[in-house]
């Protein structure tokens, strides 16, 4: 349904052009859908999409493992197309990560394939709303996994790319940053662990003395109140579930996931695949629209 309003920008859909023509015919939706050949329209009601077959015809809300290798071509051909300068951008929509690994394929998101494609040492996740920006020490692993992946060289590479971004892409001069402890009461002194000790305070300091505004490591269960949340430009939390619930909860659909540290702009939507809405027209596209919006403004 976005694509029948007025755009600022012109934007290009990455896909299986009759798959879309399909979908498009299902909910509805008026829209007339024309091949890329180098111009991509900006007038309401068109779409200008770059066809990316699938291998099989594709049922709505029904996963395939025969398609996966088509969706990372598309996220192939997005990404070759903004490191060759050719797009200013990326914008993602959710893919089922279980069925690209059902297909025999190692996958754990976007953020960890589009490192490896992009050739950076690291990246960082950051989900933003329009109050608050939550940046990510871990991604995508099991949480049994997360306190052993915490260590000084990670967190340190981490939070230089966080300080970076924040000074580069949103125009902040001194960030100053939230920093949660991983265990409960960050550690309680080393009662309740000693990653805090041993790992986080360390880092701390060190990037502290190289002039970063960083506050921490505090308790994750405090950390989000209004009072300490004023005046911080990010806060950085140790594992997936420690900050993206709160977020979530205080934004959703309206929060955008930002790629921190590629040579290029992705965004992509807070939420997941939905598959029970798909193809009944019903499922709501504003986090789809934010991220859009922002990848724009980063680009600007």
């Amino acid at each position: 349904m976005l694509a029948s309003r007025l755009r600022q920008i012109p934007w290009l859909a990455i896909g299986d052009q009759r798959l879309l023509q399909q979908r498009a015919a299902l909910i509805g939706c008026n829209i007339a859908i024309e091949p890329w050949q180098g111009r991509v329209s900006k007038a309401p009601g068109v779409l200008t999409v770059l066809d990316v077959p699938n291998e099989t015809p594709a049922e709505p809300g029904c996963l395939d493992a025969r398609n996966a290798r088509s969706v990372l071509r598309m996220l192939d051909v997005a990404i070759d197309g903004c490191q060759k300068g050719e797009f200013a951008g990326m914008v993602t929509a959710p893919v089922q990560k279980s069925v690209i690994n059902d297909a025999g394929i190692p996958f754990s998101g976007h953020t960890e394939y589009l490192q490896e494609a992009a050739s950076v040492e690291d990246v960082v996740m950051m989900l933003a709303t329009p109050a608050l920006r939550v940046a990510l020490a871990t991604t995508h692993l099991p949480l049994r996994n997360v306190a052993d992946a915490i260590e000084q060289t990670l967190l340190k590479r981490r939070l230089k790319i966080l300080h970076q971004s924040l000074v580069e892409r949103f125009g902040i001069p001194n960030p100053r940053i939230l920093v949660a402890g991983l265990n409960p009461h960050a550690g309680e002194r080393g009662h309740l662990g000693r990653e805090e000790i041993e790992v986080i305070t360390p880092v701390l300091n060190t990037l502290r003395s190289e002039g970063l505004h960083l506050i921490g490591p505090l308790p994750a269960d405090t950390l989000f109140v209004p009072r300490m949340l004023a005046g911080a430009d990010a806060v950085m939390v140790m594992y997936h579930d420690q900050g993206l619930p709160v977020l979530k909860a205080s934004g959703f659909g309206e929060a955008v996931n930002i790629t921190l540290g590629l040579p290029f702009v992705r965004t992509s939507v807070d939420h997941g695949t939905a598959l029970d809405l798909a193809g009944t027209g019903t499922a709501v596209a504003s986090s789809l629209e934010a991220a859009i919006e922002r990848a724009a403004e980063l680009i600007r």
